[in-house]
């Protein structure tokens, strides 16, 4: 008995020494490197931050600019998630799968979308040429702050959607409804009930934007051009163009500290979501449609939501099918055409191949720590077993640290996997393994969100009655625990699938030449010159669209109602 309980401690310690392997190591290793070459310790690199005006421009660029375009995300999606959580429409789980595809697209996909929306060559530039007769094209949003600004709130406008409207949607109207019988207005009642309740949502939503813009990389890199950059930017400029290792490093510190510190909070915000409520179902409080003025609201948010999310992913699809002589299917074709016999020419077919089987392996690995990992931090497993003290104390730490992959810049991963992995036992610089466990580090906060709220919703009474007639431990959770996460657990499944099938940062450097992904090959064709190459980047990035809109559709398929903490 002692031996099992042995062992099933070292299986809930598994996510952490994965994160102590495969994280923690190889960001020490460029750590290392960067602030002891020599084997001393030299701090000229963070003397060099401190000193040098430039750095200080790009913290304070990539602050700002986060700021901007979180309150830009929560000014559109506030306004969408109580239409979401109030309003019952035909084609609503549709466009939340819509919603959210943005958000798991590589960031060369978006950057495709934009500039064949509102590039120089793309569409809306094209019809203004055309109709009113310009020399020129008109919209010159390209390496622009806008730019910017725009790819950012399509990418994470979803987010602040799905964790909002979740929420909202099991609000009842009741005790905003009390309030109005006493005296209050609306809006009285509104900024008096249901805001305060509404507020942990908002600020969770508002925390993972900000982080995620804080940390953008491949926006602002291909948007933005040299005229910007941000610290993830300038990590990689660093690292790759300069070969300054130490200053990359003391950058890539600087980041970890200040999206660590971001991720507690946002952790602890979750928690502010988590009290008890009286929550309702959400077909209690949605409503259908039937005055003049929910048509307005209704109608007004979704043309918004086509204009700023459906609209770029058209351009993108249309552009793949044009070209200079009108509608053809000559990019496509081109794909399975190795026109320089190159001998790192991958057709599409084995790009979707290859992406798939690290996307599986990616999956299995990302399920099976991500509910280890909710087990450890709700401590479900107490019910089964004794756990040590300390982990109880440690449980609110671990929490944000498992989210730190999302904040890290995937130059740094990379490095530090070509740096620390190079040496048995870890000899993994040319494994194939290598590309699946640093999807696995990126997906696994996703499963473990998707997991959480349906851990943490189940009654302590329910194993406390299950137990009392007779169920042993092994029994409470096949019968109990299992059928109440599994639908959850599917969701992470897919969500760590899809994400897997986009992840381009880190992948760009630690993937085989003969073996891309397709945003690796996407990359490729956009790093040549030609109309061609362009419009090949385009077909491809549509292929990879489309894979990730299946991915989601089985997510919404599977999702009960709106698991999940993303």
């Amino acid at each position: 008995m002692k031996t099992s309980r042995s062992l099933l401690r070292l299986l809930f310690l598994l996510p952490v020494a994965f994160f102590i392997l495969f994280y923690f190591y190889p960001l020490a290793a460029i750590l290392r490197l960067s602030f002891a070459p020599q084997g001393a310790v030299a701090w000229d690199a963070l003397r060099k931050l401190v000193s040098t005006p430039y750095y200080w421009r790009i913290l304070w660029f990539t602050t700002w600019q986060a700021a901007v375009s979180t309150l830009l995300v929560l000014l559109l999606a506030l306004p969408a998630a109580y239409v979401f959580a109030r309003y019952r429409f035909r084609g609503q789980q549709t466009l939340k799968t819509i919603s959210t595809l943005p958000f798991v697209l590589p960031t060369v996909v978006v950057a495709n979308a934009f500039t064949a929306l509102l590039g120089p060559n793309g569409l809306v530039n094209g019809w203004l040429v055309r109709w009113f007769d310009l020399a020129a094209p008109p919209i010159q949003l390209n390496h622009t702050i806008w730019m910017i600004l725009l790819a950012h709130v399509f990418y994470n406008y979803s987010v602040a959607l799905r964790i909002i409207s979740a929420f909202w949607q099991h609000l009842g109207d009741d005790l905003p409804q009390a309030a109005q019988m006493l005296g209050a207005s609306p809006r009285r009642a509104f900024g008096a009930v249901t805001w305060p309740l509404l507020r942990p949502a908002v600020l969770a939503a508002a925390l993972l934007v900000f982080m995620f813009c804080f940390t953008s990389f491949g926006v602002v890199l291909i948007l933005g051009g040299p005229g910007f950059a941000t610290l993830e930017v300038e990590i990689y400029r660093q690292a790759v163009n300069l070969f300054d290792l130490p200053v990359a490093g003391a950058l890539s510190l600087l980041q970890i500290v200040f999206t660590f510190g971001l991720m507690v909070w946002y952790t602890r915000a979750q928690a502010g979501m988590t009290r008890p409520l009286t929550l309702h179902a959400s077909h209690q409080t949605a409503r259908p449609i039937r005055t003049v003025t929910d048509r307005l609201i209704v109608g007004a948010n979704l043309g918004v939501m086509g204009l700023l999310l459906a609209l770029p992913l058209a351009a993108l699809l249309l552009r793949s099918f044009t070209g200079a002589n009108g509608l053809t299917l000559q990019f496509y074709r081109e794909l399975f055409i190795n026109r320089r016999d190159s001998i790192f020419f991958v057709p599409p077919g084995t790009a979707v191949l290859n992406s798939t089987a690290y996307a599986l392996a990616t999956m299995l690995l990302a399920v099976a720590l991500g509910l280890l990992a909710a087990l450890l931090l709700t401590q479900q497993a107490t019910s089964r077993l004794t756990i040590d003290n300390w982990q109880l104390a440690i449980s609110n730490f671990l929490d944000p640290l498992f989210m730190l992959p999302l904040a890290t810049s995937a130059v740094t991963l990379g490095f530090g996997f070509i740096i620390a992995l190079n040496k048995p036992p870890l000899n993994l610089r040319s494994s194939v393994a290598l590309v699946p466990i640093a999807h696995t580090l990126v997906a696994m906060p996703f499963v473990l969100r998707s997991v959480l709220p349906a851990l943490r919703s189940i009654r302590p009474s329910l194993r406390e009655a299950a137990a009392m007639l007779g169920a042993n431990p092994q029994q409470v959770w096949r019968h109990v625990d299992w059928p109440l996460i599994r639908r959850a657990l599917l969701v992470g499944a897919v969500f760590a699938f899809t994400i897997s099938m986009g992840e381009f940062g880190a992948t760009l450097f630690i993937a085989r030449p003969q073996s891309p992904t397709l945003p690796v090959a996407i990359y490729r064709f956009l790093s040549q010159p030609g109309a061609l190459n362009y419009g090949q980047a385009l077909a491809m990035s549509s292929v990879l669209m489309l894979v990730c809109a299946v991915g989601f559709a089985a997510i919404e398929r599977f999702r009960a109602g709106d698991v999940g903490e993303f």
